[in-house]
């Protein structure tokens, strides 16, 4: 599940990229996959999710979102949700530190 604490907040200007995205209107099916949804289906399903990807205005924007605020599922700026676990658990990676969730309280 998304980690709401590390979602933009609710300013227009956070949130107005999406009005841009080609997926906005082809509905979340195609993105996300079904309970027990497994091999071949789930790749198909990828597959065609990152083509609408490959051609968005703003995969950055979508992908520097999902990695910002850890999205669990789906396919955000043409990456799945394995692929982005790994750019975010890959040792040196920049991404790594880039989007690492911000943490609150007494220092240790």
């Amino acid at each position: 599940m998304t980690d709401v604490t590390l979602l933009p907040g609710s300013a227009l200007h956070h949130w107005q990229w999406q009005s841009h995205a080609a997926c906005r209107d082809l509905g979340s099916a195609r993105f996300f996959h079904p309970a027990g949804e497994r091999g071949e289906d789930r790749e198909e399903r990828d597959e065609a999710a990152k083509r609408v990807c490959a051609a968005c205005p703003v995969r950055t924007a979508c992908l520097a979102h999902a990695l910002r605020t850890r999205e669990a599922f789906g396919v955000w700026g043409g990456l799945t949700e394995e692929e982005r676990h790994t750019l975010l658990t890959a040792p040196g990676s920049p991404r790594r530190s880039a989007y690492a969730p911000v943490r609150q309280g007494r220092p240790r």
